[in-house]
């Protein structure tokens, strides 16, 4: 079986080297199974047809449209995917990007993977991007045209499906590509869930975890390499949870196990003394399920454990208070130079996260030689305040008004607002610190009530508008055009209508069922709308994951996200530091595996 990736220079060798092992008297193989991962050159097909001894020994010759990696397996109608493109925010936003090639092939890289997502589902969307945000559009840099650009490329990309078998020939879905620059907040703030505490404070490799457990010989403590994956029912019913109310649910959870479960009672009752043959046999029947369950929940009990004792070491509710004050207005400059004068033994990483979240709500603190004041009380590196100086090459236009002498934060010709987020109405804060949200929950609801700018969010395919949305000429509907009473249906999202396994019920006597978002959705599995995909340029975060969960089930649509890659603070941090470096490929992360 060989298997051909979508890069053109892969595709050729990879066609060469399938002919010479197939051809002539003494093939390598008897038969060969050919999939490519892409939609395949004609030309390519040609040469492989040409070779008459090849040809009969070709037991398929398939396309798969598989240009992507799932993000969230255990969802049958998939959470997310990634593109693959770690270094996307430095070939199309560094410095030196216009100049360079790699700007043009990872474009058109990125535009064929998202293209084959939604090859693979069957789907054929509305294909939405952030606009230009200069009303001159003579005058726009190239930055500002990465969304416009992609969203062509992909359109263009599409267009070629329609002769697929089965593909359908009007929208039944809608995609929706934005950038970086719609939230630099995001990828900084501390989030407060399970899932992103454990990538932002554990030393983690992708979604690995290294677990120390005592030598059962009495030696050093012995280490166990284990996976915070979709497998796990309690990572997953977690996960998207406050670190405080995981903390409470694991208590509880080992509190109810150890109630229900017959191994654990007996274990507990004895009290030293001879266990009777009926004791030893319900220890017996409950023994693998026990292991199991213990070991599971003793895993994240030690987990939580770890993050909580490291807030604390870190002083992380303080500085996590004033990066969400700051967000939403409640918090100006005092407290923050308060803060770097007070908690001068804050990592560098912290402080420097901080003043990246100042940067954004208020841009005008930077102006002149105000940055490097903040440096030196910050005691702050040039290199470190380099990541702050290259948030302006995110926000579009780099160009400085005349009457600023020195650098400017000022993204936009438009003056920025001392909040960045206004609190959500109907939506009270359960837990402290949990406050913040990602702009495009507030983006998605938009879209889905037909409210948003036309003049800020274009189209390309903009479906005509029914007799009720004319009135709202001012925003765009996420509802197409009814079919035509001539055609035998209309389009319509070609998900399977089996409920997965994911999604069926589970439950246990021992506190140790799973409730993830989704599950409690599946009951409205068949009814669920559209599917809405969301294409992030330049990294997704966890904390735009956990939306897309949360709207799954409150909009009751699939909303997917997408991205060229999933990124955590430092790898975000890095990776925002090379945007001004001449030479991209030194320094470059390691891809983030989940």
């Amino acid at each position: 079986m060989l298997y051909i990736s979508s890069s053109h220079q892969k595709k050729t060798c990879s066609v060469v080297m399938f002919i010479s092992d197939m051809s002539g008297r003494e093939p390598l193989y008897k038969k060969a199974f050919v999939f490519f991962s892409s939609p395949v050159p004609k030309e390519f097909v040609n040469h492989i047809k040409s070779d008459t001894s090849v040809l009969p020994r070709i037991g398929a010759l398939r396309e798969m449209n598989l240009e992507y990696f799932p993000i969230d397996s255990q969802t049958f109608l998939m959470q997310g995917f990634i593109t693959d493109h770690e270094t996307a925010l430095e070939d199309l936003f560094s410095e030196e990007a216009e100049k360079s090639r790699r700007f043009e092939v990872c474009l058109n890289t990125m535009a064929t993977r998202i293209a084959t997502v939604f090859a693979s589902l069957k789907e054929f969307p509305i294909v939405r991007y952030r606009a230009v945000k200069s009303q001159d559009t003579s005058t726009a840099t190239t930055r500002d045209l990465i969304p416009s650009k992609l969203a062509e490329a992909v359109w263009n990309c599409l267009l070629k499906y329609k002769s697929i078998p089965n593909f359908p020939q009007t929208e039944t879905c809608e995609l929706f590509i934005l950038d970086r620059s719609v939230d630099q907040i995001a990828p900084v703030i501390h989030e407060w869930t399970y899932d992103a505490m454990c990538h932002d404070l554990l030393d983690m490799e992708g979604n690995k975890y290294m677990l120390e457990f005592p030598s059962k010989s009495g030696g050093p403590p012995e280490k166990k390499e284990v996976l915070l994956e979709d497998h796990d029912p309690v990572w997953l019913e977690l996960r998207h949870a406050h670190i405080a109310d995981a903390s409470e649910r694991l208590h509880d959870k080992m509190t109810t196990f150890k109630s229900r479960n017959k191994a654990a009672q007996v274990q507990s009752s004895r009290d030293g003394g001879e266990l009777s043959t009926r004791d030893m046999q319900k220890i017996v029947q409950a023994l693998p399920q026990y292991n199991e369950i213990v070991e599971k929940l003793s895993l994240h009990v030690e987990i939580a454990g770890t993050i909580n004792k490291l807030i604390r070491e870190m002083g992380l509710r303080e500085l996590g208070q004033l990066e969400q004050d700051l967000v939403f207005g409640d918090a100006g400059a005092k407290d923050v130079i308060n803060f770097l004068r007070t908690k001068q033994d804050a990592s560098s990483e912290n402080k420097l996260r901080l003043l990246m979240i100042y940067a954004s709500v208020y841009p005008d603190r930077f102006e002149g030689d105000k940055a490097s004041k903040l440096m030196q009380l910050a005691r702050l590196s040039p290199e470190d305040m380099k990541v702050v100086n290259n948030m302006q090459l995110l926000g579009g236009s780099s160009k400085i008004k005349k009457e600023t002498t020195g650098f400017s934060l000022k993204f936009d010709g438009q003056k920025k607002k001392q909040a960045e987020r206004k609190d959500r109405t109907g939506e009270e804060e359960t837990w402290q610190l949990f406050r913040f949200y990602p702009m495009i929950e507030e983006l998605i609801e938009n879209l889905s009530k037909g409210e948003l700018s036309k003049n800020d969010y274009a189209c390309i395919n903009e479906p005509k508008p029914t007799v009720q949305d004319k009135s709202q000429s001012g925003s765009m509907r996420a509802i197409p055009t009814p079919a035509a009473p001539t055609e035998k249906r209309p389009a319509y999202s070609k998900r399977s209508r089996r409920t997965a396994m994911w999604a069926r019920p589970h439950s246990s006597d021992d506190g140790y069922s799973s409730d993830s978002v989704l599950k409690n959705a599946a009951a409205d599995f068949k009814r669920m709308g559209q599917r809405l995909f969301v294409f992030i340029i330049g990294g997704a975060t966890r904390s735009e994951l956990r939306v897309c969960h949360k709207l799954t089930a409150k909009l009751k649509r699939e909303v997917v996200l997408g991205s060229s890659s999933f990124d955590d603070p430092p790898q975000y941090i890095t990776k925002l530091k090379l945007l001004s470096e001449k030479d991209l490929s030194k320094g470059a992360p390691q891809p983030n595996f989940w």
